[in-house]
């Protein structure tokens, strides 16, 4: 198991990866950051794919000209040298699972492990990622299950359990409709992910300032609706939403690797009274932030 903590003053990234079959290696992704590079020392050719699932926030990934987005119970598949090596997590928290195939490594065919299992991962991968260099498809079911049991495994049934669980996910997705519920337009415009982007960077650097729509739209020179569309398609969410979405997970990080008084905290996020803090807080975390630093900083 290899694990990758790295620590900034904005937030926390850590990954932690297994090795399941030659070939094959799941990583689970926890990200309080906006951007970062998953695996850069890992070797990139084209024979080598990978299998994306988004539990919690919002991924954003570069692949070739275009830019995609992958929500929550979002399943990616995608060539893994057509992929920028630099993530980006818009709403800077991200909970999800990679799983890594090189088809030139991995077992020619999975049959060798089950009888009843012939699932051969270059038939896969050409199967999402033949005619174009990856594949979205939005929550499903039969995906959610599959993934939702990898993210709880008991430490000592791990190895065994990853394998039984990546097969079953191959075994999937040999026989998933492609067509059926292919990514027809999941990426969008470099034009609206710079727009969202700008407006972005200026909120987070200015949380405790109040900046409207209408405000944003003067300042940036384009109409209030461009803003609004860039938001929904960059960040899942719109303007308003992301603005307290990303105040209260900076006041979360900051209830958590800090000692600063809640009322500071609040103040630093444009809340003058700790009681509309305490509420605003308690709307997207569930917790009160007494509350929240209270088992958060005890588990650390």
């Amino acid at each position: 198991m290899d694990v990758t903590h790295t620590n900034t003053e904005s937030g926390r990234y850590t990954a932690t990866e297994h090795a399941v079959f030659p070939g094959i290696r799941i990583a689970y992704y926890s990200s309080h950051v906006q951007n970062a590079i998953p695996d850069a020392d890992a070797d990139v050719t084209d024979q080598v794919f990978e299998i994306f699932h988004c539990r919690e926030g919002r991924m954003e990934c570069n692949i070739g000209a275009d830019y995609c987005y992958i929500s929550p119970g979002d399943l990616l598949i995608a060539k893994t040298d057509r992929i920028s090596p630099s993530f980006c997590f818009p709403l800077h928290h991200y909970h999800g699972i990679t799983i890594r195939i090189d088809t030139e490594t991995a077992p020619k065919c999975l049959s060798c492990f089950l009888r009843d299992v012939a699932v051969q991962p270059r038939r896969i991968a050409e199967k999402f990622c033949g005619e174009k260099d990856y594949f979205i498809a939005r929550s499903n079911s039969s995906v959610e299950h599959i993934f939702s049991e990898l993210y709880n495994v008991p430490a000592e049934i791990q190895q065994g359990y990853f394998k039984i669980k990546i097969l079953e996910l191959m075994l999937f997705l040999s026989v998933f409709d492609a067509s059926g519920s292919a990514s027809a337009n999941r990426s969008i415009s470099q034009y609206q992910v710079d727009l969202a982007k700008d407006v972005a960077k200026h909120l987070t650097e200015n949380m405790d300032e109040k900046f409207t729509l209408e405000q944003a739209a003067n300042k940036f020179h384009v109409s209030a609706t461009n803003i609004k569309n860039a938001f929904k398609a960059v960040y899942g969410v719109s303007y308003y939403a992301f603005i307290k979405t990303q105040k209260m997970e900076s006041a979360a990080y900051m209830l958590e690797y800090s000692d600063k008084p809640i009322i500071e905290i609040a103040n630093a996020h444009g809340y003058d009274n700790s009681s509309k803090f305490a509420s605003a807080f308690r709307a997207v975390k569930g917790m009160a932030p007494r509350e929240y630093r209270a088992v958060h900083q005890k588990s650390n």
